[in-house]
């Protein structure tokens, strides 16, 4: 066996021992004698491990060339376009974006290639693909040298006409996705390294199978601020990345964000209040017992913040959510059914754990009879019981009106799921002294009690918590307790 022979012998890269002679004799004739065969062997065979990578996600601009193997997941049209110089031919070029478990990338074929390409190449083909990697107008793209269809290699990456949550996986494109707009963001702007601006932003969308991230690029970023939460859309020609170890689904120029008219289900998975820890990252599903005031701040380098708290409880125990940001600015009250998803778990006052939730946090507020995975009927019954918080929702004080406004308590108490009639029986004629046993529902003044039956609101600087069973003593009005006493 002759040196030739051995060098490609100890070869990883896919060549042949013919094209392998042909590139040392083509090396020995450059260098003009200066190297023999051997030494010729061994600085081709330096060239080719150089060249071949183990995925896509190692290809970067600079490589010089590089071979790998992908699948193909989009084709898109031949394009003509005309050559410098009077007589030059007009040239052709095809884009086609390929995939392997690390990622995804897109790859140029030229002239005769992207003719023949177009007219063999198939979706879900896998190729054996050598080329030069540059720097193009969406990331990174090869220059096809040399392509091949290789049958022998799997390439785990789904490929499908449209695709769920479940479905994603890092590398794929050509991803379109219906699903339910759960959370908007606004649109952000940034520097680019040519000096040009560009443009941001995010959704959030799920499905029966889960929820995503979807963030929108420069003309795509609109959609973010004119699309409102609970609304079915579809995302068009999306494609996956990773961010901080979780898929995102992009949208460019290429893509949309779409209305559609379709009823899709998302269903929250949670964790229960009770099991929260510090340094989680959870998702929280609940009712909104109470709300407090939005508050502005002034941050470290002269910018102003927002914050806003409110208290969510399930059927294991509540908890003190910071809104942070824009996050700030939802709308919730109490009575609403909300999920908290992606939250952090800190440490919070009073030797209390609290979660917060940020830019990279969802909040969805859910129909009262959605299920959660964390839930149960007791929840259910406690959210939405016939003179639960709802019957307090309208009133600007929350609590549920006066003496003078008996009548108004008793609508808001039929729009709720209870009856005039139910309302005359258990309501205690205006300026009676009374004992009221009841579950806090909302802390705070007024403190908010129900015992099952029917709501009442209570007057005191009493320092309670969510949850706890206790009794007011004082003089009733209505729905409204004016307390000496809470115990």
């Amino acid at each position: 066996m002759g040196v030739i022979d051995e060098v490609h012998g100890d070869l990883d890269a896919d060549i042949s021992l013919d094209e392998f002679r042909d590139a040392v004799e083509e090396k020995v004739e450059q260098m003009g004698g200066l190297a023999d065969e051997e030494t010729a062997a061994m600085l081709i065979a330096h060239e080719l491990d150089e060249s071949e990578v183990n995925g896509v996600a190692d290809i970067e601009p600079g490589i010089e060339e590089v071979k790998f193997v992908a699948k193909v997941t989009s084709i898109g049209d031949v394009r003509t376009f005309e050559r410098d110089g009077d007589d030059a031919e007009d040239g052709h070029v095809l884009n086609v974006d390929v995939a392997d478990e690390t990622g995804s990338i897109r790859i140029s074929l030229w002239d005769e290639q992207a003719q023949a390409a177009d007219e063999q190449l198939e979706t879900g083909q896998v190729l054996r693909i050598k080329g030069r990697p540059t720097d193009g107008y969406s990331g990174t793209e090869v220059n096809v040298d040399q392509v091949e269809p290789d049958e022998d290699t799997e390439v785990d990456v789904q490929v499908q006409d449209s695709y769920s949550v479940s479905d994603l996986s890092l590398g794929l494109s050509d991803v379109n996705l219906q699903g339910k707009l759960l959370d908007t963001g606004t649109v952000r702007t940034f520097d680019r390294d040519d000096g040009s601006e560009g443009r941001v932003a995010n959704l959030t969308v799920g499905d029966e199978t889960g929820r995503i991230r979807i963030t929108l690029w420069d003309e795509r970023a609109d959609a973010a601020e004119e699309l409102d939460p609970d609304i079915a859309v579809e995302i068009v020609d999306g494609y996956v990345r990773e961010r901080d170890g979780n898929l995102e689904l992009h949208v460019g120029n290429r893509g949309a964000v779409e209305e559609i008219d379709a009823d899709i289900e998302y269903v929250p998975e949670s964790t229960s209040i009770a099991d929260l820890e510090i340094g989680d990252t959870a998702d929280i599903v609940g009712v909104i017992r109470s709300t407090d005031p939005k508050r502005t701040f002034d941050r470290d380098d002269g910018s102003e913040g927002q914050v806003k708290n409110v208290r969510v409880q399930d059927e294991t125990g509540d908890i003190r959510v910071a809104l942070w940001g824009e996050k700030a600015d939802r709308e919730l009250a109490p009575g609403d059914k909300a999920a908290f998803a992606d939250v952090s778990i800190k440490d919070g006052w009073a030797d209390d754990i609290e979660a917060s939730a940020g830019w990279q946090s969802t909040i969805s507020v859910l129909d009262s009879d959605s299920p959660t995975d964390a839930g149960s009927d007791d929840a259910d019954e406690t959210a939405q019981s016939e003179t639960g918080l709802d019957a307090f929702g309208n009133g600007s004080d929350g609590s549920g009106g006066s003496g003078d406004s008996g009548g108004d308590d008793a609508e808001r108490a039929t729009d709720s799921g209870a009856t005039t009639e139910t309302m005359t029986t258990t309501t205690t004629a205006d300026g009676e002294y009374v004992e009221f046993t009841g579950t806090v529902v909302q802390a705070g003044n007024p403190v908010v009690l129900d015992d099952g039956e029917e709501t009442v609101s209570v007057e005191t600087n009493a320092d309670v918590h969510l949850g706890q069973e206790v009794t007011a003593r004082g003089e009733r009005r209505g729905g409204k307790i004016d307390a000496e006493d809470v115990f």
